[in-house]
């Protein structure tokens, strides 16, 4: 049970270590107020009207767009850091002390040898000497 709970463990860390250093990009596309596509990793498809630009500054009439773009980025860490390299050497040897101690009172001692557990015990003899009470003098 401590192989598996170990190998599960390391599975967990090894995934939160992936997904905690992950960056990606979430990007969503608004018609009015209603959401037309969301894309990750790429680039959100429109809906098919034109978005206003700023390129057309000599327009007299500038009308606002219906459209708009919604860009969410989740950046990841970029360095990790060795923490256990940086505690002293008293502080391992007690958690590895406390951990071995732990580990060998309460669940080693749990576990008992049960050999005939499905079986009952033999039915009592009756000592008939005591029941009778017959004895040789």
């Amino acid at each position: 049970m401590i192989k598996e709970f170990q190998k599960i463990a390391s599975v967990v860390l090894a995934f939160l270590v992936l997904f905690s250093t992950l960056s990606f990009t979430v990007e969503k596309h608004y018609c009015g107020r209603f959401l037309v596509d969301v894309a990750v990793f790429s680039k959100a498809k429109d809906c098919g009207m034109e978005m206003t630009s700023d390129n057309h500054t000599n327009d007299i009439l500038i009308k606002k767009s219906c459209c708009k773009d919604e860009l969410l980025v989740l950046e990841g860490q970029d360095e990790l850091k060795d923490s256990l390299g940086q505690k002293d050497i008293t502080k391992q040897l007690l958690f590895a002390h406390f951990y071995n101690t732990c580990v060998n009172v309460f669940l080693i001692s749990e576990k008992e040898d049960v050999v005939f557990k499905e079986y009952d015990p033999p039915e009592r003899t009756i000592d008939s000497t005591v029941l009778y009470q017959v004895f040789l003098i």
